[in-house]
């Protein structure tokens, strides 16, 4: 076999395991947003990178901190177990879908809906903060006061 070939196929065949063990393994950092840098949300077809990231959390137990900017997508780390919420933070709620196309999503918006105790489910649909794409802060110390999510210490 010729080298150049050679080198091809051996060079395709560690990219192809070093893209397997990347995409086995999901996002993992210090358990933060700010440390995962997912606080600005995400583009159609991302949630399932803040999927793995609930779901791995939610398997270790481990502490997951909302400390920062969260947006959107990010605000389903609410769902996660062992989450805390730095009291200056700021979460950002808004309905699903594509806002550039402006195609609300009924099933992401659930999704999101979804990952939030009952009190803020409850207040943030009857505000109609998921019925738009416009932007809904809440801080992290309402978060905290006001529907019962822990404070990081």
């Amino acid at each position: 076999m010729h080298k150049s070939r050679r080198f091809k196929r051996a060079s395709g065949a560690l990219l192809f395991c070093v893209l397997g063990a990347l995409a086995a393994e999901p996002a993992r950092a210090e358990g933060s947003v700010s440390a995962l840098g997912m606080g600005m949300g995400a583009k159609p077809g991302e949630m399932p990178r803040f999927d793995a990231v609930v779901a791995q959390y939610n398997a270790s137990g481990e502490r997951f901190r909302i400390d920062s900017h969260c947006q959107s997508a990010c605000t389903i780390f609410l769902s996660i177990r062992n989450v805390c919420v730095t009291p200056g933070a700021t979460l950002l709620f808004h309905s699903g879908g594509d806002p550039k196309a402006n195609k609300v999503s009924a099933a992401s918006t659930q999704h999101m809906l979804s990952a939030y105790n009952a009190a803020l489910r409850q207040y943030v649909t009857a505000n109609h903060y998921m019925d738009t794409f416009t932007f809904h802060a809440i801080s992290g110390s309402e978060i905290i006061s006001r529907f019962g999510y822990p404070a990081c210490k």
